[in-house]
C-alpha cells in the first residue's frame, strides 16, 4: 500500500520520549514510559507506526530516562530512519528537546508527538487532517485538539477555546476549556531560533505563538488515549480489550 503524504509539507516528526513517567510508576521504575506496554504493544510504537504508514522519512526520538532500553527498541525498527537525540546528561524540558533536535529536522514545517498518547480509531485523520489545515502563511503551529469531554484517560478541564478560524486561545486559571491539546502538532523550525540551548517547556513557546495569533488547532474525533498515569492506563487496556479487531 503506497504512503500517501510523501512530498507533502512534513516529512519528519519527532517523538518526545524523554520524561521520567513518574505517575506511572510502579511500572516506570524498571521501565520507561514510551516502553510502557498497552495492548500488547509499547506506547511509542503506536506513534511510530502511524508515522511509517504516512510515509514519513525521518523520525527523531529524545530520550533521557532508562534511554538505553528505548534505544534498544527504537533499533529494532527498520521500516523508518530513526535519529536518536541524547539528553542522558541533561533533560531538555518539551521545548529544549525540540530545539536540540532542529539540526535532523529540517527546515520544513515537522510533526511533534508526545509519547504518552495514542491516536486511534481514524488515526489517519489526526496526520492528514493537520496537513490539510495547515495554512503556511499564518501559522507557526497546529495543534491537534481533543474534546475535552470525550478524551480517555484525562481528567483535567481542558487547555483551549477554538475560534472559527481556528485559531486558539488559552483558557484562564480555574476555568474550563472545550478542547485539550491532544500531544501532536505541526510545527515551523525557525520560531525555536530565539531560545538559548537549555531547557524550557513548549509551553513558552505556545504563549509567544498565541500572542502574535499564530497558534492554531485542528480538531480530532476519532479515539485519543492518554496515558499519563495508571487509571490511564487501565482505560487504554480496557479500552483496546473492546476494539481488539480493530488494531
Amino acid at each position: 500500500e503506497e504512503p500517501r503524504m510523501t512530498g507533502l509539507i512534513a516529512n519528519k516528526a519527532m517523538i518526545l520520549a524523554a520524561g521520567l513517567g513518574r505517575r506511572l510508576q510502579p511500572i516506570t521504575i524498571n521501565t520507561p514510559k514510551p516502553l510502557v506496554m498497552v495492548a500488547g504493544k509499547p506506547i511509542i510504537g503506536y506513534a511510530i507506526d502511524h508515522f511509517v504508514k504516512a510515509g514519513l522519512e525521518r523520525l527523531v526520538v529524545n530520550v533521557h530516562y532508562l534511554a538505553d532500553q528505548v534505544i534498544t527498541y527504537l533499533e529494532d525498527r527498520d521500516d523508518i530512519e530513526i535519529i536518536v537525540s541524547d539528553e542522558t546528561n541533561q533533560i531538555l524540558d518539551t521545548g529544549g528537546g525540540i530545539k536540540k533536535a532542529l539540526p535532523f529536522l529540517g527546515n520544513k514545517p515537522f510533526f511533534t508527538c508526545n509519547s504518552d498518547i495514542i491516536w486511534h480509531d481514524k488515526y489517519e485523520e489526526a496526520l492528514e487532517g493537520l496537513l490539510s489545515a495547515w495554512k503556511d502563511n499564518n501559522m507557526d503551529a497546529l495543534l491537534l485538539l481533543k474534546p475535552t469531554e470525550s478524551a480517555f484517560g484525562y481528567n483535567g478541564k481542558g487547555d483551549f477555546f477554538m475560534e472559527p478560524n481556528g485559531m486558539v486561545t488559552r483558557k484562564n486559571a480555574g476555568e474550563s476549556a472545550p478542547f485539550v491539546f491532544a500531544g501532536l502538532q505541526l510545527i515551523k523550525p525557525n520560531i525555536f531560533e530565539e531560545y538559548p540551548e537549555k531547557p524550557f517547556s513548549l509551553n513558552k513557546v505556545f504563549d509567544k505563538l498565541l500572542s502574535s495569533e499564530r497558534l492554531f488547532g485542528f480538531v480530532y474525533n476519532g479515539n485519543w488515549l492518554h496515558i499519563g498515569d495508571i487509571d490511564g492506563l487501565e482505560i487504554a487496556e480496557d479500552y483496546f480489550g473492546g476494539h481488539s479487531n480493530s488494531k
